[in-house]
């Protein structure tokens, strides 16, 4: 360890440090302002400590770089945290009333907003109407994202409030689902949502509060660094203006690499990134959607869905629009990040940086493909050939509780179900692999993501041995994917990711560690710890 002169401001020292890269072992680093100063053994820090050094030591509980999610809604995350969430809800009726007793309780929001219903946790399985949310509210308009965050179902104000009727088309890449009599039932699909999303503008003060709630959860996850999808409902999401006076203030706690819209309008992007490019706040890349997902038939396929063949779904954008708009970003040195569930859509967002690198040339701009819920086995070393990152997120392997009620099994058929969330096929194609969340369709805590890419069961046990055992991941390896190679992918790994001197102290410690502790213990395990940027932003 090199011999350094100065005094840490805090010392932390655990007998398992995982430093992202190495197998963990005892250790100690010391922090000075807001890098580390050094990494060793106990012995080595101990001529750091000074007066006002600040020391943890935490024995047998795990210390490592603070988690880097590659994929959230920082606004949406930020509304999730404080509107009705009816996840747990078994009944449209139930999920209605519960809106409704929230409503109450906020009489001066104009928008009543709500989170997470799915038909698949009801006991009907049937798509909900305006009709139930009527009745327990309708002087102001509701808006309430599903479960996976591709559908809404709103009421009859909010459709009033946005002249959505029989009379109103389907916008691109979008449905407005329809009764007997053509008339609105209240559920939009996909493209159809960014009918209401105008509907939808926050106040810079209201954005402000968000983003201070969806921080303060961030730092007790141990999130220290956040990809931004900021696309979303048709619109960018998250005014960096709001960013900048958080930081501005200190009271920016994650380090945010926000992701716009790759909408061709890079003049505008062209200034934001010029503009935004602190160590906290970064323009990284180009966000937008190829297609849906396979629950709803909306996402993309090669081939027809299994138990619809008569569908195969359809692209949420023109290839050949896509492909000039990604050639353009490439031009500019953007990333772009393509959303793409099915094996389709991930062709689609190939085919398009394949153009883009022969337009351009080759060039180190780390585009990424979103999600990759199913690929088909003749893309999958396309990826490395064309430095090309799958960015996944391991909690969307269940979408229930229970396997048996997972619709992928039929929508996909045993042939295509093999390679779903194919983890460990990618990285045995060389195939660089990030993990997020994509908060708020799951939440912010990374821990259920690393039980679910080293498990891969549902939170019955099922399937006996996971689904497709074989992607299974390492424990080390679930973390290298939420640490490492995320601060590759925005261009940071020379600063971030990774415990060593020199880079930004960012560290979290854990009350367990997850390297010896029983599988099921890993959803469990909690953060005690969180330093961002040399200070101590939370602290159980």
């Amino acid at each position: 360890m090199t011999t350094v002169s100065e005094k840490a401001d805090i010392i932390v020292k655990s007998n398992v440090l995982f430093d992202g890269v190495t197998d963990p072992k005892p250790g100690a680093l010391a922090i000075s302002g807001n890098k580390i100063l050094a990494l060793g053994e106990a012995k080595d820090v101990e001529n750091l400590i000074g007066g006002d050094t600040k020391i943890y030591e935490f024995k047998d509980q795990l210390v490592m770089p603070g988690f880097h999610d590659s994929h959230v809604h920082v606004i949406f995350s930020g509304l999730y945290e404080i509107c009705v969430n009816l996840k747990n809800t078994k009944s449209e009726e139930e999920a209605a009333k519960l809106v409704g007793e929230f409503a109450k309780k906020t009489p001066n929001t104009h928008w009543v907003l709500g989170f997470s219903w799915f038909p698949g946790f009801w006991e009907s399985g049937k798509m909900p109407t305006r009709d139930s949310l009527d009745r327990y509210i309708s002087d102001r308009p509701v808006f309430l994202l599903n479960y996976e965050g591709h559908s809404c179902w709103v009421n009859s104000k909010a459709l009033e409030v946005c002249h959505i009727n029989e009379n109103t088309e389907d916008p691109a890449g979008g449905k407005v689902l329809r009764d007997e009599s053509g008339q609105p039932t209240g559920v939009l699909l996909e493209g159809a949502m960014s009918l209401v999303s105008e509907a939808l503008a926050l106040s810079h003060s209201q954005q402000e509060k968000i983003l201070k709630k969806l921080l303060s959860k961030a730092a007790s996850c141990g999130v220290t660094s956040i990809r931004d999808m900021q696309l979303f409902l048709g619109q960018d999401f998250g005014d960096l203006s709001v960013y900048n006076k958080l930081e501005e203030n200190g009271e920016l706690t994650a380090r945010l690499h926000a992701y716009p819209g790759l909408d061709g309008n890079l003049e505008k992007v062209l200034s934001l990134r010029e503009k935004y490019n602190s160590d906290k706040i970064k323009v990284s890349g180009l966000k937008q959607f190829l297609d849906g997902v396979p629950a709803t038939y909306t996402a993309f396929l090669c081939e027809p869905y299994s138990d619809k063949p008569q569908t195969r779904g359809k692209p949420a954008i023109d290839p050949d629009y896509l492909k000039e708009l990604v050639v353009n970003a490439d031009k500019e040195n953007f990333a772009v990040s393509l959303h793409a569930c099915g094996d389709g859509a991930v062709r689609m967002g190939l085919d398009a940086i394949e153009t883009a690198r022969k337009a351009n040339g080759k060039k180190d701009t780390r585009h990424s493909i979103e999600h990759i819920e199913v690929i088909h086995p003749e893309d999958i070393k396309r990826f490395a050939e064309l430095g090309v990152v799958a960015s996944m997120q391991p909690e969307h392997i269940i979408s229930d509780k229970f396997f048996k009620n997972h619709p992928y099994p039929s929508r996909l058929g045993p042939k295509r179900i093999r390679y779903t969330w194919a983890f460990r096929t990618l990285l045995k194609h060389n195939v660089k692999i990030v993990f997020g969340s994509d908060c708020p369709v799951v939440d912010l805590n990374p821990m259920p993501g690393i039980f679910r890419a080293v498990t891969r069961v549902h939170d019955d046990g099922e399937p006996k041995g996971g689904w497709n055992p074989e992607e299974k991941l390492s424990v080390k390896e679930a973390l290298h994917a939420y640490t490492a190679e995320p601060a590759y992918v925005v261009k940071r790994e020379h600063e971030l990711g990774v415990l060593r001197p020199g880079n930004f102290a960012d560290i979290i410690a854990l009350d367990k560690n997850l390297f010896n502790i029983p599988v099921q213990e890993i959803p469990k395990t909690k953060v005690i710890l969180t330093i961002m940027d040399g200070r101590v932003v939370f602290e159980d």
